[in-house]
């Protein structure tokens, strides 16, 4: 499990590492760069639109993956997923600006993000079921949270390379050439990730079902007709962390800079220090997960947040650093309660033959409700006017509560434990 786990971990954390570098990237230079005749607002709009379609096109990639993980296994997932959104995030480092090509370089940009968005749409699926259908049942949300730090470390691959290139270069370079760098430096990533998942196995679940001849011919029509309602609600359950990780992690930075004057390099740091803060804790969080509940840490996490967005936005708009980081360890500590056992809690929601397809497009539809549109809402919201922008906290707390309700409906999935787990137990299928 531990071999596993890590493998797991680092592939989401390459793959993570591509798509987040691409949000601050966004937040901090593609607007001038890539819509240079559009106003500075209008700019980061723009730049956020072509982040958006990112999430737009995860869960096509999950119908696409969880095809193949259903029907081939979750192994082939794995390689296909990281590939694509290596190979997607080293060609976006490439693209030419719109001075030297025009129209082209918004157009292009906007083609790659849709492929990195294709290939994470496939990832999770792949990763979680990786250690989610190995785990033994006692232990199976703390197995399934470490793809969940993934998203963490790629957060701080992503951001600590553009700390110290905004710290080391001059503006121009930064500009000119420096915020290529670390899409560049994805190649070298995928290349390590593809080595390391090579040695894996398939999962001994997937292995039944081929063998018994039980897998699914269609599975994307299978989740429509037997399990439509489970992924609205567990789409719309799941809204809330990504509007909350991508308003902490995308708008503020943009917020940060351009209407504070707070320079990027401290708004970076104080981001990180929180990101760091929700990996450390993420395995612990999933060991309560086991013990009391997933559905429970999720409502909790719900309720965190809807309480905490307008404290959060209050503590940002003061534009000093520590009172930036509180406000954004708060909003992640609630954001990871839910996260850190969704890994295990989404596959067991869904039967086997179809768990790869049903609990993927449940998962990054959510990425579109909550990740796709928050930093366009957001910007848009808090454009204009002096004071905290009120506005965001406004729309974060209805999504949270909305979350809350869909929670509420879904079962609870905590295997139920007669006896003290022996030292090392069998793993029980999912």
């Amino acid at each position: 499990m531990g071999r596993l786990a890590a493998a797991s971990l680092v592939g989401t954390a390459i793959e993570f590492f591509d798509f987040f570098v691409y949000g601050t990237a966004a937040a901090l230079v593609l607007g001038p760069l890539f819509f240079p005749t559009f106003s500075p607002v209008a700019g980061t709009l723009a730049a956020f639109g072509t982040f958006a379609v990112g999430f737009v096109s995860r869960p096509l990639g999950s119908v696409l993956f969880g095809h193949v993980g259903d029907r081939h296994g979750r192994r082939p997932v794995l390689f296909a997923s990281l590939l694509l959104t290596g190979g997607a995030t080293v060609a976006v480092g490439c693209v030419p600006s719109y001075e030297t090509i025009g129209i082209a370089a918004p157009v292009l940009l906007l083609v790659l993000r849709f492929l990195q968005g294709l290939g994470l749409g496939g990832e999770w699926g792949g990763a979680v079921l990786l250690t989610a259908e190995h785990a033994p049942a006692g232990r199976r949300a703390l197995w399934a949270s470490f793809p969940q730090i993934g998203p963490s470390v790629g957060f701080l691959l992503a951001n600590g390379v553009m700390l110290a290139l905004t710290a080391g270069l001059s503006d121009a370079e930064f500009r000119s050439w420096g915020w290529r760098v670390p899409f560049w430096a994805a190649g070298l990533l995928a290349a390590a990730g593809l080595g390391l998942r090579s040695s894996l196995a398939e999962t001994p679940r997937f292995e039944e079902l081929a063998a018994e001849g039980r897998r699914a011919t269609a599975p994307l029509k299978e989740v429509v007709r037997g399990h439509w309602r489970l992924v609205l609600l567990t789409a719309g359950a799941l809204a809330v962390g990504y509007a909350v990780f991508y308003t902490v992690s995308t708008w503020a930075l943009a917020y940060g800079t351009e209407r504070l004057g707070v320079s990027s390099t401290v708004m970076l740091t104080c981001v990180m220090a929180a990101v760091a803060i929700e990996g450390a804790v993420t395995p612990f969080l999933a060991l309560l997960g086991d013990r009391f509940g997933r559905r429970t840490m999720c409502l909790a996490g719900c309720a965190g947040s809807a309480l905490w967005m307008f404290p959060m936005v209050a503590l940002l708009h003061t534009g000093r650093p520590p009172l930036m980081f509180l406000g954004f360890l708060g909003s992640l500590l609630a954001f990871i309660t839910m996260f850190a056992v969704v890994g295990a809690y989404l596959p067991e929601l869904y039967e086997p033959r179809v768990r790869c397809t049903g609990a993927a497009v449940g998962y990054n539809l959510a990425g579109v409700l909550g990740g796709a549109l928050t930093p366009l809402v957001a910007t848009a919201v808090s454009d204009g006017g002096s004071g905290p922008p009120w506005g965001v906290a406004a729309y974060l707390t209805v999504v949270a509560l909305v979350s809350l309700g869909c929670f509420a409906l879904l079962p609870e999935t905590l295997p139920e434990r007669t006896a003290r787990p022996a030292p090392e137990p069998a793993p029980e299928p999912v």
